[in-house]
């Protein structure tokens, strides 16, 4: 009998980690192929020989992020959202769908906003990083920070039903009010991309993003809870 339940027991971990394992990748592969303009931007910027082909490369890159990079995003984190909530399981493509067309008006007028920031912030950094060392490395911290603040936005986005406004205040306090979760985000997303990027190709495929918003989400639903459990002790 207990040989029996141990054996049980083991099917359906494999399952769960079958499972999880098909997750990661379908939402990823989904997320790449909304994004697939975008890809072919970055492949060609990273293949680009001369400065002019990057610089026109970046200024697609930049004007089709609103409305590719930023709804796609959205809808993968909600998707990765369900996953930690909720225990039913929805269908993927079904659940990224239904997210991806729910909020697409809202993402795109975020992606308007962000891509707007970091583009100011790409033209600063470009300029003064060549003026001063100390500049520059107070516009990395300033990425950082940026960087934090956007994979918050997706998470509270994903969370809260917000007008976008409130949205982005509750984003920018939160990464600047939460040290620990500011530090988890931006080490884990890092590592991820350093991975991916420095590793195989199969890992930007199959996993990079789907990875970087299981984690952040993860650790912003912790603080969540951690908050509500205070709230309703005091």
């Amino acid at each position: 009998m207990v040989k029996g339940e141990r054996e049980m027991n083991g099917v359906g971990g494999f399952y769960r980690i079958s499972e999880w394992v098909m997750r990661f990748t379908g939402i990823n592969l989904l997320w790449l192929f909304f994004n697939l303009p975008i890809v072919f931007i970055v492949m060609g910027m990273i293949a680009a020989e001369k400065q002019g082909e990057v610089v026109l490369l970046l200024v697609f890159f930049i004007l089709l992020a609103p409305f590719l990079f930023f709804p796609a995003t959205a809808a993968m984190f909600a998707s990765v959202r369900d996953w930690t909530v909720k225990e039913e399981s929805t269908a993927l493509v079904k659940l990224y769908w239904t997210y991806y067309k729910e909020n697409y008006k809202k993402s795109m007028v975020g992606g308007l906003i962000l891509t707007a920031m970091w583009s100011v912030w790409g033209a600063d950094y470009y300029y003064f990083s060549q003026e001063s060392i100390i500049l520059m490395f107070t516009f990395i911290v300033i990425g950082a920070v940026l960087f934090v603040f956007t994979i918050n936005y997706f998470s509270i986005n994903a969370h809260y039903h917000l007008k976008l406004g409130a949205l982005l205040k509750k984003a920018m306090l939160i990464t600047i009010g939460s040290p620990l979760l500011f530090f988890t985000v931006f080490i884990t997303s890092s590592i991820i991309l350093y991975v991916s990027l420095s590793g195989p190709l199969l890992i930007i495929v199959f996993a990079s993003g789907s990875l970087i918003a299981f984690l952040s989400f993860s650790a912003f639903y912790r603080m969540y809870l951690k908050l509500t459990m205070q709230s309703i002790a005091d």
